[in-house]
């Protein structure tokens, strides 16, 4: 009976030791935990003070996007064997000077993507990449401070496809007014004293002509996800059939290291580049800025992304 006394005791001993030493363990975890958070946020600060510190900023991220299938006697549909692919790549490099006095920010955006889609019952039909996304548009906008929020502002915008029709149309937008930065991640121009020059082969279609020009930027890093989005748009002072704008919209998300998931989307808007689509590509010869349908231009892309 002693024995079995001295063994429950032991026993019920080694239990108390147990959890006394889990509980210590669980004390000295929670110290290395807020020695740890203390380092972060001590490295938070410096990287934020780095972030804040006049001089250029370079960086750049985009996205890339693709898909390939095959399908072999798969009846259901109208070409049961066939194989298709899609490609997609955007690239948004930036470069930023900040000093006391004035600001130097430039930008660029560069959407392509290409289609293919084989038939294999069909010897005749194109089974090369076909080119589908074209959008490039960069930025230089130049500002003195007059106080923290408010500048003079010179804006220099140019936007054209580079994979065809390169500079046909071109829209370049030179202009003055003023720059509001109401806080670190927005800056939004508004020059009313700009001229919209449109390069195109067919001048009677595309016109250029004196407006205001409005553009708004936000770029904002929040944990792993990067945000960036670009409204742009020019009013023309002679013909609302002149007018135009473009809202981008860039999403990436980081999942390992540099390497992640991106989303874009875009709309545009232009009454020109309807009519000359209805006019050159649709042959509708007797298409007018007033009969023209002009849709609202969408385009997406979801992929991955890497952010240098």
């Amino acid at each position: 009976m002693k024995k079995i006394g001295l063994a429950l005791i032991c026993f019920f001993g080694l239990l108390a030791m147990n959890a006394q030493t889990k509980e210590e363990l669980k004390a000295e975890q929670a110290t290395k935990k807020d020695s740890i958070s203390a380092i972060q946020a001590r490295v938070d600060a410096l990287q934020g003070q780095i972030d804040n510190f006049p001089g250029w900023k370079l960086g750049i991220f985009g996205t890339v996007g693709g898909s390939v299938s095959a399908l072999n006697n798969w009846y259901a549909q109208e070409t049961p064997n066939n194989a298709s692919a899609k490609i997609g790549i955007t690239a948004n490099p930036f470069a930023k000077l900040d000093r006391e006095k004035y600001f130097w920010y430039n930008q660029a955006q560069l959407n392509v993507g290409w289609i293919k889609f084989d038939d294999k019952d069909d010897p005749s039909d194109d089974d090369s990449f076909r080119q589908t996304t074209d959008v490039f548009n960069v930025t230089s906008l130049f500002g003195y401070n007059l106080t923290k929020t408010i500048a003079v502002s010179t804006l220099m915008e140019y936007r054209t496809t580079i994979l065809s029709n390169f500079n046909d149309p071109g829209y370049l937008d030179l202009g003055v007014g003023a720059t509001w930065k109401p806080i670190s991640d927005l800056v939004v121009v508004v020059h009313p004293l700009n001229y919209n020059f449109v390069f195109s082969k067919d001048d009677t279609i595309f016109d250029s002509s004196f407006g205001t020009k409005i553009l708004a930027t936000y770029a904002k890093k929040i944990g792993g996800l990067d945000i960036k989005s670009v409204f742009s748009t020019f009013q023309s002072y002679k013909s609302s059939d002149l007018s135009n704008w473009t809202w981008t919209n860039n999403f990436g998300y980081k999942v390992w290291k540099n390497i992640g998931l991106g989303f874009e989307f875009g709309l545009r808007d232009n009454k020109q580049e309807a009519l000359n689509y209805a006019i050159n590509t649709l042959g509708d010869t007797g298409a007018t800025f007033d009969t023209v349908n002009n849709e609202l231009q969408t385009y997406w892309l979801f992929g991955l992304t890497y952010d240098f």
